[in-house]
């Protein structure tokens, strides 16, 4: 991975103006912040600037206003939130403003207003992107998921500032290198999820860069059936089973494993608790649907981890919101947070759907890093370059 700068090479802020690419996107109901672990990632970077008498001027996006002012997207009322988590006082600024900044003590903390309100964001046009960079003596970016987005406040600006990657960024990086960037082989590599076609360049990527794939979720469905397992009524797109054997041939070539369920549980209906069988993937059903890895299969992966040193997860085994069919994830998400606990393990997973499987597991907390991001995690695990790592290299 391309060396960056991060605060430890940022030199006497005090007095100085730094902005800082923050990800403010929290989820709201009824105009109060529901989930505040986004903000909460940023209390390092914010804390230790503030803290070195830096006037940190945060810059962040809300939902997807379209370039226009729209009140319901204002970050205005995240902004008590964000005071609470950090335990400071916070400044809400509708634009910046020289004098207004100038004003400013040396420590604080200022929250401006969406920078998609304006056309020029996500067009990452250059004269806002200069224009904006006036305001600061450097720019610190911090949230790695929104990374993957070429936009004005996540890539333009770090053309214009000396610019550094902050804590949350840095960790993420980190995690990122020591999982597939530069990992302790053998590696492991879990990719669940309802659909091949979402994840087609993830496992292309990675049947190059790992020991061991482990598919589950719906996806696995439609690799069975290009090795021509009937799966019944299962979630499959039989369209793409060329390109499932095109992927094995692939991994066959690079010594990859690619490791399949040869057990499974499978249910008439997809329902909560529904009466189920766990059989041999020959013999499901013409009316049966698989939701699960079956717990012989569950067994076999674990020895598998056993083996490793690194794994990189995203997506879940099977159905995991709907009991039964979170068995799989959950034991092998238990297995993999042991293997971590006693040092023997690497572990990183990322994605919106991964972070609730392993937070329902109960083993979030020990895994080596569980990223939030979804889009920029997905991208990085594809083997693309992420236009806001980019524009931090030295």
């Amino acid at each position: 991975m391309t060396s960056f700068r991060t605060l430890d090479d940022i030199e006497a802020v005090r007095g100085q103006r730094v902005l800082v690419r923050v990800d403010m996107n929290v989820p709201m109901a009824d105009g109060a912040v529901t989930d505040d672990t986004r903000l909460r990632a940023h209390v390092p970077t914010i804390t230790e600037l503030s803290d070195a008498g830096a006037k940190v001027l945060l810059l962040a996006h809300f939902g997807r206003p379209k370039g226009e002012y729209r009140p319901e997207f204002s970050l205005e009322p995240v902004v008590p939130v964000l005071a609470d988590v950090l335990g400071r006082d916070v400044i809400f600024m509708q634009r910046p403003d020289n004098d207004a900044i100038d004003a400013l003590p040396d420590g604080a903390i200022v929250v401006i207003e969406n920078t998609r309100f304006a056309g020029g964001e996500e067009k990452n046009d250059p004269g806002m992107a200069k224009a904006i960079a006036s305001f600061g003596n450097a720019f610190v970016s911090d949230a790695f998921s929104v990374s993957h987005r070429a936009h004005m406040s996540t890539e333009g600006i770090a053309h214009h500032l000396p610019a550094y990657a902050g804590r949350a960024m840095q960790a993420e990086l980190d995690a990122l290198e020591a999982a597939l960037g530069n990992p302790e082989h053998p590696v492991a590599a879990v990719v669940g999820g309802a659909k091949v076609s979402t994840k087609l360049a993830v496992l292309e990527h990675l049947v190059t860069k790992v020991d061991h794939l482990i598919i589950g979720g719906g996806m696995a469905n439609t690799f069975l059936a290009a090795r021509g397992v009937d799966v019944g009524k299962s979630l499959c797109e039989h369209e793409l089973t060329d390109t499932a054997l095109a992927i094995l041939e692939a991994a066959d070539r690079a010594d990859c494993t690619v490791h399949l369920p040869y057990d499974v549980v499978v249910a008439k209906e997809f329902a909560p608790n529904p009466p189920t069988r766990t059989v041999n993937v020959h013999e499901v059903a013409e009316d049966e649907m698989i939701l699960d890895i079956g717990p012989a299969a569950v067994e076999a992966l674990a020895d598998a981890l056993k083996t490793c040193r690194t794994l990189v997860w995203n997506g879940p085994l099977g159905a995991f919101e709907t009991p039964p069919f979170d068995t799989a994830t959950v034991a092998l998400a238990q297995t993999a947070a042991a293997l971590t606990r006693e040092g023997s393990l690497t572990s990183v997973a990322g994605g919106g759907d991964t972070v609730a499987a392993l937070n329902h597991a109960g083993v979030a907390g020990d895994f080596t890093f569980v990223s939030t991001a979804g889009g920029a995690f997905l991208e990085w695990m594809e083997g693309k370059e992420l236009p806001g790592v980019a524009a931090l290299s030295t």
